[in-house]
């Protein structure tokens, strides 16, 4: 085989070795955000929409009183500031309220222990007398649709929920760079390809630039 006939070869060989490794990362991304990207588009709708989708707080008040004997375990600790409650405390008072205490830091004081237990979709805190022991207790359910609101801007959801946006953002991008490099190998069969290209990336700009001030 001449060299003028082996390029051709090499060139169509190198094309579909990256034509099959560009759609193995893409259907491969696809897979692993697609539930992401469905959760994500869904709530940047109701995200978008405040005015138009609106659930009326349900808003849930409880009181208690402590136990003598961690009352007195309590009135011996000199905490003054930010520390967790007691292991004993905190699962007691997860099992009153049905609230899970854990250990998320309390704002200590001579008088007073508060804690905030914000969540997604949800806020609850929780106010302890060092002196009587009694507990006040509220929560506060904005509902489904504020809780995926929440999923989706990453308020109160911990580090594993933030790890996982990194993650899908990543897989996203994959996604979208292996699909740029799909619509590139298939331009040529497909006149409208980067004139839909050029399209979605002028029109944005254009909504922004004269729309957005």
């Amino acid at each position: 085989m001449s060299g003028a006939t082996a390029q051709p070869v090499r060139d169509k060989k190198r094309r579909a070795y990256w034509m099959r490794t560009m759609i193995q990362w893409h259907w491969i991304s696809s897979a692993l955000c697609l539930m992401g990207m469905l959760l994500f588009t869904i709530t940047g709708i109701t995200l978008n929409h405040p005015s138009e989708i609106t659930v009326e707080p349900v808003v849930r008040t409880l009181s208690a009183e402590i136990p003598p004997d961690m009352l007195t375990s309590l009135s011996e600790l000199s905490i003054d500031g930010n520390a967790p409650l007691p292991p004993e405390l905190a699962g007691w008072l997860s099992a009153q309220f049905g609230k899970s205490i854990g250990s998320r830091t309390a704002e200590w004081s001579d008088e007073e222990i508060y804690l905030s237990m914000q969540g997604p979709g949800s806020d609850a805190w929780l106010a302890i007398d060092r002196t009587s022991g009694f507990v006040e207790y509220e929560h506060t359910n904005r509902g489904w649709v504020s809780y995926f609101n929440d999923l989706h801007k990453g308020r109160n959801t911990g580090t594993a929920w933030k790890w996982f946006i990194d993650l899908f953002a990543v897989a996203t991008l994959i996604f979208c760079i292996t699909g740029l490099f799909l619509l590139y190998f298939h331009a040529r069969h497909r006149r409208m390809t980067w004139p839909l290209v050029t399209l979605g990336l002028i029109l944005p700009l254009l909504l922004a630039m004269l729309f957005i001030h």
